[in-house]
């Protein structure tokens, strides 16, 4: 079995001000994403993008990440507790961000730019799909940093025992194994890391190298997040308060994420059907 290393959310105390780790992990994948967007201008100019417009491409990305993220956590995960406690909204290095709601936020801040810039909204997505992963891959990596999320009880040699002090809530609902651990847990945002974040990028940076059709791979993007985030629900354990929608097994995560897959593979089938009869010379 493995054991919660010591990591302390806080970076850096100065007096009364705290850097925390979930906000540096945002900007990391921020910037990155920045970087990345920014080769692929360079790079490769018949994708029809300069780099002078990647700063605003990233920043209008960043508010619909931000904002959406934390307005769909709030209506999805946390409406009651929000009305009781209205400030919590401006509290994000508590957690609490719902990537469903960063989604449509993300297609809303996309929509404006491309009503802004004269582009197609899916010309606009595809080229910002394959950088999401970045931000996904980091945002997970904080969720274990700050020891929320966690998948549910497990026997397996992955299962890592967390310090009932950095997770009271965690050991309330599993147990205690040893004296002030919990009981072996999936570390399931880790894997969400490695599926959402690491390999989901690697799928559609390489995918997206050559031309496809318009449409593409924001539909690679659909179908993949959503079949792995699904995937990962049947361990993750559901929100104390939501908890299994129905049948002791499907989660909020999983019936949010089956219109991304249905969505994505029809719009697979979309873009492709518009190919084959007229064939786009727009890289996306």
């Amino acid at each position: 079995m493995l054991t919660y290393p010591d990591l302390d959310p806080v970076l850096l105390s100065i007096g009364s001000l705290k850097i925390h780790w979930y906000g540096i992990m945002y900007l990391v994948g921020f910037v990155a994403a920045w970087w990345l967007a920014r080769y692929r201008a360079r790079t490769q100019p018949a994708r029809g993008w300069k780099v002078a417009e990647i700063e605003d491409l990233i920043f209008y990305a960043a508010l619909g990440v931000i904002l959406g993220g934390r307005l769909g956590y709030i209506l999805f995960y946390s409406f009651d507790e929000t009305l009781a406690d209205p400030i919590r909204i401006l509290r994000i290095w508590e957690g609490g961000m719902a990537f469903h709601g960063g989604l449509l936020g993300v297609m809303l801040a996309m929509w404006l730019y491309a009503r802004k810039t004269s582009r197609r909204f899916f010309a606009v997505t595809d080229f910002i799909a394959p950088l999401v992963p970045i931000g996904l891959l980091t945002g997970r990596i904080a969720n274990f940093i700050n020891a929320e999320l966690w998948g549910g009880p497990t026997s397996l040699a992955v299962g890592m025992k967390v310090p009932c002090e950095r997770s009271y809530e965690l050991c309330q609902r599993v147990g205690v194994s040893d004296v002030g651990m919990s009981a072996p847990v999936h570390a399931s945002q880790l894997y969400e890391a490695g599926l959402e974040g690491a390999l989901l990028f690697l799928i559609l940076w390489f995918y997206s190298a050559k031309q496809r059709a318009v449409m593409a791979v924001s539909a690679l993007f659909l179908i993949f997040y959503g079949l792995f985030r699904f995937s990962v629900e049947f361990v993750r354990m559901p929100d104390a308060h939501i908890g299994y929608l129905f049948g002791g097994w499907f989660t909020m995560g999983m019936l949010l994420s089956l219109p991304m897959i249905i969505g994505g593979v029809l719009l697979l089938l979309v873009a492709y059907k518009k190919n084959m009869e007229t064939p786009s010379a727009t890289v996306s």
